[in-house]
């Protein structure tokens, strides 16, 4: 689980998230082995993160090893088209989304990539949301024991449309993408859960992260099943 970029982003760059289910756990490895390759090679990406990903919609401790995730950004439409004509086409299924930026903070190993994207054209419907965090190691065990019970409180959202945790080698590089049915219904989630908001008012007090991102997209022209459905279908 690696990535690549160039240091020559432009300003207006889409992004895309894509979650594969391999036809078998050997072969999602093998992906995560050497889908950086080839990820290095492909034109017009200009930064990515090949990624692990949670069991289910379980954001918690755990691993879905047959599954991976990708998210990218491109330096032009034209060639995530031509990634897509060839990217894990021999997959049991595969999903993905075009993202464009909608707020938020943070950097993802030092990259401000929320400054790379194009803003969003839509004012109104449904949000992406990728949370991320390398989680010192001194607060690792605090992390673990609160991720169960927060993971039981996002799956019951309102607005929830789908949700998978995702994460990167080394350990502690862990977080979230999820769909909502709108940004009041995320924000009314980070407000009104009480085991959310106590989790990040410690990591805040705490300080159990070294980084992390806090990023908001348009999500639009998505594809593929997600669990058998297109959840923005």
């Amino acid at each position: 689980m690696s990535s690549d970029a160039t240091s020559s982003n432009q300003f207006g760059s889409i992004a895309s998230f894509h979650l594969v289910r391999h036809r078998s756990r050997v072969g999602a490895l093998a992906h995560l082995a050497v889908g950086r390759r080839h990820l290095k090679a492909t034109p017009g990406l200009t930064f990515w993160r090949l990624l692990g990903t949670g069991s289910g919609s379980d954001t918690g401790p755990g691993a879905d090893l047959a599954r991976t995730a990708l998210f990218a950004i491109w330096r032009d439409p034209d060639d995530l088209d031509r990634f897509l004509d060839g990217y894990c086409t021999d997959a049991a299924e595969r999903w993905h989304v075009r993202l464009r930026a909608r707020g938020g903070h943070g950097a993802w190993r030092g990259r401000a990539v929320l400054d790379e994207l194009a803003p969003a054209v839509a004012t109104d419907g449904e949000v992406a949301i990728i949370t991320r965090a390398h989680v010192r190691a001194r607060h690792w065990r605090r992390f673990r024991a609160a991720g169960p019970q927060v993971s039981a409180e996002l799956r019951r959202a309102e607005g929830l449309l789908a949700v998978v945790g995702i994460g990167e080698a080394p350990v502690g590089n862990l977080g979230t993408f999820s769909l909502w049915r709108s940004a009041a219904d995320a924000a009314a989630f980070a407000r009104d859960q009480p085991l959310h908001r106590d989790v990040v008012r410690r990591t805040r007090v705490e300080s159990w992260y070294g980084e992390e991102l806090f990023a908001r997209f348009e999500p639009f022209d998505s594809a593929g099943r997600w669990d058998g459905r297109d959840p923005l279908g």
